[in-house]
């Protein structure tokens, strides 16, 4: 019986020239954004420059994490407590959170079985709120096209989390392009590696002024390479809270080389995604998620359906799998486990159940497809995954 025996866990090295712009960094001792020396602007503006120009975007920011990028964004366009804000129901738990920190109201849009936010669903919440964050979960973006027609027609405010979707496309278009502002995360599992760490880019002066400022720039903001104009501050510098959560120079020295081969890093992740995808397709009871012509997608995890099972067939499909090394996630389980839950997990907001998205969510396993994989392991991981589903399903057990 094949075995896979590498992890899931296991991320590339950094590349040389990371390491060895990290190292300098570390001699000099200005680790701190803001403690340059001379003409010197330091990693972190030219990691905002050089972000920005890859993007297309006027203006970029580095903070400190994915979810306070997202926190920033949110305060920026004007969220205050008790105001409503849509989002998806399928999404990780930092993306209601960032909403809850701000004393928000975190308000749910239910999943399509494309795995993409429900824009019927959407279209009937819209006039609950002023301000949509559109989690791309797990890398799967709706038609954009249609959703930005709909946020003009109610007249919502489109932040975008791309922490899934950094280097991807609808229809040519670049995510994190088509609403106001735009997150991205450099965690670990995501497509630039910094540990922990988040990027916003955005064309709108004022909100990027705002969000200088609340990310701790104090009165240094002429320091930034991708801000607005200093005089764009003068209406804001008195009147924003200081939140410090800065990118210091050394994670930005880490990422500024991997930004450089990000292209080619997200072409190495689908074609993984496609091997597993062909090995698992036509796999009897299993559904694959059809990704749209206009998708120009990063396959740095893959998921799949096992629609209407069982929670007991589900569990014994992850453990099989497991027993011969293939690491699968499950967003059906009733407890939260590791980064995986739901929107019924999130106590802190409250939701009415959605039983259409229940159905699908207690469907979504989930798997990660870190480049350290050779695309022979992931043809050995999909011809384990489909025996044990069909062995599940010959046990009688898979519906």
């Amino acid at each position: 019986m094949e075995r896979f025996t590498g992890s899931f866990t296991q991320q590339e090295p950094i590349p040389e020239a990371a390491i060895a712009a990290a190292v300098a960094v570390m001699r000099s001792g200005r680790l701190h954004r803001y403690n340059t020396l001379g003409d010197d602007p330091g990693e972190a503006a030219l990691l905002e420059q050089d972000f920005a120009a890859a993007m297309g975007a006027k203006y970029a920011l580095a903070v400190a994490s994915g979810g306070y990028a997202l926190a920033t964004a949110l305060r920026a366009v004007g969220v205050k407590p008790g105001d409503r804000v849509l989002t998806n129901a399928f999404t990780l738990a930092p993306v209601p959170g960032a909403i809850a920190s701000l004393g928000a109201v975190p308000v749910f849009v239910g999943v399509s079985e494309a795995l993409t936010i429900d824009l019927d669903d959407l279209a009937a919440k819209a006039d609950q709120a002023e301000v949509l964050l559109l989690s791309h979960m797990r890398g799967h973006i709706c038609d954009m096209e249609a959703l930005t027609a709909l946020c003009r027609a109610h007249d919502l405010t489109l932040i975008e989390d791309c922490a899934h979707t950094m280097g991807a496309r609808w229809n040519g278009v670049l995510s994190g392009r088509h609403g106001r502002v735009a997150c991205y995360s450099t965690q670990t599992y995501k497509h630039l590696n910094s540990g922990e760490g988040g990027l916003l880019i955005s064309d709108d002066a004022d909100l990027m002024a705002r969000a200088v400022m609340l990310s701790g720039s104090y009165m240094l903001y002429p320091r930034h390479l991708a801000a607005p104009d200093p005089a764009v501050f003068e209406a804001v510098k008195y009147d924003t809270p200081n939140i410090s959560g800065r990118m210091d120079n050394l994670r930005a020295a880490i990422l500024r080389p991997q930004l450089a081969q990000l292209t080619t890093q997200c072409a190495a992740w689908t074609a993984r995604y496609r091997v597993v995808e062909a090995g698992l397709r036509e796999t009897p009871g299993l559904r694959l998620i059809e990704r749209p012509e206009a998708e120009e997608f990063v396959g740095s995890s893959i998921q799949f359906l096992l629609l209407d099972w069982s929670a007991e067939a589900i569990q014994a499909v992850l453990a099989r799998c497991a027993a011969r090394g293939v690491e699968l996630k499950w967003f059906g389980g009733a407890e939260p486990s590791g980064f995986t839950s739901r929107y019924e997990s999130w106590r802190y907001a409250p939701s009415a159940p959605m039983p259409a998205s229940d159905r699908v969510l207690k469907a979504i396993v989930d798997m990660r497809l870190p480049l350290t994989f050779t695309l022979a392991d992931c043809a050995l991981i999909a011809r384990i995954i489909r025996a044990e589903v069909l062995a599940v399903q010959q046990a009688g057990d898979g519906d």
